[in-house]
């Protein structure tokens, strides 16, 4: 097993860059690796000829209050990881290598989206998160960049910001990895005890619940989503909301294939997660397929 080359300054990522030969790609992740990442990790390997993981906490991202100072912080392991799955080059910076002149002022706005869902309840999370991806890519200088789906409105914006700001770059999907249970994979679960962890498989279960009412319409998924989350009195939910996965508009009559998207606070830790809904008209009702993810 080769080892991974570890990358901590500008410097030391340029050089090492200059050994990685044919189509290159990029995980970027903010540590405590599992295997959503690992996932990801695979899905790069068996389409470039190198991959470049970036292991940043981006502070950009995080509102105060939120959980920057207590997020898990795993380096090693994060390396182990890394090496198993053959990852040729991990660029672990600091804040002052990616920020070096502190915090910027000039910044990438989300634009609308990115004060919906997510954004309304985490105000400039997504330009922290643009930011920070936007610098990481002209550092990396990918030919792909590979993101999960559980964190949908990140995807769709970082897909936007590419093409709306010409990056060439290939943004690629890969599907949500799951828990036995359902629950979907985050860096954030280490947070919860077995109770929390009870309560928060209702997330998924209530995605679930809603792909299965689809041939009621946007408005019998949502209310059978609903109706599970409303079932878990541990669960705090911030928003349940079904979109046009094209559009992202509020999902109606005309929406071919919907996201159905959940956020909840489950004990102290928030969570997120969704899943695709197809509707097919057959006969004046709708038909659903699942998010295999």
């Amino acid at each position: 097993m080769t080892a991974t080359v570890v990358a901590r300054s500008r410097d030391e990522l340029a050089a090492a860059r200059t050994q990685l030969r044919g189509r290159l790609a990029v995980v970027m992740t903010m540590g405590a690796l599992h295997e959503g990442h690992a996932q990801l990790v695979r899905a790069a390997r068996a389409q470039a000829d190198a991959v470049v993981v970036t292991i940043f906490l981006n502070p950009l991202q995080f509102a105060a209050g939120e959980d920057l100072d207590r997020y898990p912080k795993t380096f090693e392991t994060d390396l182990a990881i890394c090496t198993r799955e053959g990852v040729d080059l991990v660029f672990a910076p600091t804040p002052d290598v990616i920020y070096p002149n502190g915090e910027p002022d000039v910044r990438v706005a989300a634009g609308r989206l990115g004060d919906r869902l997510e954004g309304e309840h985490r105000p400039g999370h997504f330009d922290g998160v643009l930011t920070v991806v936007a610098k990481l890519l002209h550092l990396t200088a990918p030919d792909l960049a590979y993101f999960g789906e559980k964190d949908a409105q990140q995807l769709a914006l970082i897909s936007q910001m590419v093409r709306d700001l010409d990056f060439p770059v290939d943004v690629v999907a890969v599907p949500t990895v799951r828990e036995e249970g359902g629950l979907a994979l985050s860096s954030r679960n280490t947070y919860l005890t077995d109770s929390d962890r009870s309560a928060a498989r209702s997330l998924n279960r209530a995605l679930q619940a809603g792909v299965g009412a689809a041939a009621e319409g946007a408005a019998g998924t949502l209310a059978a989503a609903a109706a599970v989350l409303e079932a878990e009195p541990a669960l705090s939910v911030d928003y349940l909301a079904l979109v046009d996965d094209d559009t992202w508009e509020d999902a109606g009559a005309g929406t071919a294939k919907g996201r159905l998207l959940v956020a909840a606070r489950v004990g102290t830790t928030r969570l997120i997660d969704n899943v695709s809904v197809t509707f097919a008209e057959t006969g004046g009702r709708s038909t659903s397929a699942p998010d295999v993810g």
